[in-house]
């Protein structure tokens, strides 16, 4: 998955979310899409523990 800023990558996660409640996907695009929502999800909190990281070096100087 390409990098991408929190924000888009929060806005996907939602769209996907939104797209699995809908009941609307069959079984593969229901797994396909679980897959991407797993790695957004990833991403995400690396980036949050990343930022958090960041903050505490700029707390503790």
């Amino acid at each position: 998955m390409k990098d991408i800023n929190y924000e888009q990558s929060l806005r996907s996660l939602e769209q996907i979310v939104e797209k699995m409640e809908s009941g609307q996907l069959n079984v593969d695009e229901l797994a396909d899409n679980l897959k991407k929502a797993q790695a957004l999800l990833k991403q995400c909190q690396e980036k949050l523990t990343h930022t958090e990281e960041q903050i505490n070096k700029l707390i503790a100087d």
